[in-house]
């Protein structure tokens, strides 16, 4: 399937502090009203991060995320493209970056209104790769920053969440995206990041009234009932 049909497979719409937001297959966040493409948690370089310290991973992980960015680009068009936050693995990430990836992400941020929302690992975001940096941005009703904290309007990341969903004897790990229509987290789009458990009270806590989860298998965003959703056991 084509990355144009998955990542309009979708029909459901997200309602936050009044705002329509289309959930994307691939985890990012789409704003018709605004044209913006909303990605979190692209941790750039995790991969050589680890290498550096002993633990090979294959270093695939930055070409895969700009990939996948990029298509995203081409699919929808927009005017304005919002990283929030963790861009980058960590704040040397820049100088590990191939020659290649430079070009890739000067391309992306000379091709849209590109925002670098500051993050914990990436608090100062490179400013020779282009693109401007943030704490955090308003547009409207809506803030976007990278450490969610529960206030109306707000659209965050960092939690990088994800749902556990039981179902015929098993039970599956899907991102996802979690909201109460007030606010809202994103998942993460870094090919090598891992994910916190939406039942986890770290995201719970944010939601004091409850949330809905819309999980993603890479190419439908569906919702997902609270009775299927599943706490993570040790080990898996």
């Amino acid at each position: 399937m084509s990355l144009k049909a998955t990542a309009r497979s979708s029909d459901t719409f997200l309602c936050v502090a009044g705002e329509m937001f289309l959930p994307v297959a691939q985890g990012a966040l789409w704003w018709p009203g605004q044209r913006m493409l909303v990605v979190s948690d692209l941790h750039l370089e995790k991969g050589s991060n680890f290498a550096s310290r002993g633990q090979l991973l294959p270093p695939y992980d930055t070409q895969a995320t700009l990939t996948a960015v990029e298509s995203l680009v081409d699919v929808f068009n927009p005017e304005t493209v919002v990283s929030l936050g963790d861009s980058f693995h960590d704040p040397q990430a820049e100088f590990r970056l191939g020659a290649e990836a430079v070009s890739r992400i000067r391309r992306l941020t000379s091709r849209v209104e590109w925002f670098w929302v500051e993050g914990n690992h990436d608090p100062e975001p490179p400013a020779h790769l282009g693109g401007i940096g943030a704490n955090k941005l308003e547009r409207g009703n809506i803030v976007f920053r990278h450490e969610p904290t529960g206030a109306p309007g707000e659209i965050a990341g960092h939690l990088h969440p994800v749902a556990r969903i039981g179902g015929r004897g098993r039970a599956l790990r899907r991102k996802c995206f979690v909201t109460d229509g007030a606010s809202l987290v994103l998942p993460s789009l870094g090919a090598f990041t891992g994910g916190l458990n939406v039942l986890d009270a770290a995201i719970a806590t944010l939601f004091r009234d409850g949330a809905m989860v819309f999980a993603t298998n890479g190419t439908r965003v569906h919702h997902i009932e609270r009775k299927r959703l599943r706490p993570d056991r040790f080990g898996l």
